[in-house]
């Protein structure tokens, strides 16, 4: 069935590392512009950009893209969501993708294909996404999120420390190889691209936040702790590259050049 869903990019303008990054150039147009050109491509219904800044309402509907202001005092990407679903009026049933405004990169195909997986999956709350994890350093940085599945590619857990971990795991020259390890327990890094249940969405924000949550500082363990389920798909590329220092946009710029030049 052909899947039906909303995107919705939440932007603040706000940024200690690198200022005013949504309205950052990439190749003769803001970030934030960029990213919802490439999530309108994955065939969404519609994209909306959800900020708090008039200059990226403003830059946004210069460029064609729809955008909305948002209260300033929202403490997380999902409070701004909830109320972007409630002024756009989406019934408690549609879906809707969470695009992240420094994702000027984002493949239109892992987007559509996590709104699927919600789809596919009437039991589950969110969807997202992972991949498999390719050296033991990723599998050790904590910056690196981890995602374990179950049988149906439902997330058990997710965590910053290494696992699953292979307690037989082979090391070479002191390396683990993670080629070797059984096939239905690799390690997978877990994408930050969610799907959601525009109802769950409206009551995210209400459910107190978890102790896991505020160990691990994972705010979808949250989902997990108050018994919802995540489904999950799993791809076997690494996402592009996002923005979130002043040397990640040197980056995304030439990487957008080498693509559009």
């Amino acid at each position: 069935m052909p899947v039906d869903f909303h995107v919705v990019i939440p932007a603040r303008r706000a940024s200690t590392r690198l200022p005013d990054k949504p309205l950052a150039d990439i190749g003769g147009a803001p970030m934030v512009v960029r990213v919802a050109q490439r999530a309108l491509v994955s065939g969404a219904r519609s994209c909306t950009v959800a900020t708090d800044d008039a200059a990226i309402a403003d830059a946004c509907a210069a460029a064609g893209v729809a955008a909305l202001l948002t209260r300033v005092d929202h403490p997380s990407g999902s409070d701004r969501l909830a109320e972007a679903v409630d002024r756009l009026g989406l019934p408690d049933d549609a879906l809707v993708v969470n695009v992240q405004g420094d994702e000027p990169l984002i493949d239109p195909a892992l987007v559509r294909a996590v709104a699927q997986v919600l789809q596919d999956r009437p039991d589950c709350a969110v969807g997202t996404a992972a991949h498999p994890i390719a050296t033991a350093a990723e599998l050790f940085n904590p910056n690196v999120v981890k995602v374990v599945l179950d049988r149906r590619a439902t997330a058990l857990y997710f965590s910053r420390a290494p696992m699953p971990w292979w307690r037989d795991a082979p090391c070479h020259d002191g390396e683990l190889d993670l080629a070797t390890w059984p096939a239905q327990a690799r390690p997978l890094r877990h994408i930050g691209l969610y799907a959601y249940r525009a109802g769950f969405l409206r009551r995210f924000p209400q459910l107190p936040a978890a102790p896991l949550e505020r160990c691990e500082a994972l705010e979808q363990l949250r989902v997990l702790w108050h018994g919802e389920r995540i489904a999950v798909t799993v791809t076997e590329h690494a996402p592009g590259p996002g923005v979130d220092t002043p040397e990640d946009l040197e980056r995304v710029r030439a990487l957008w050049a080498h693509l559009h030049g």
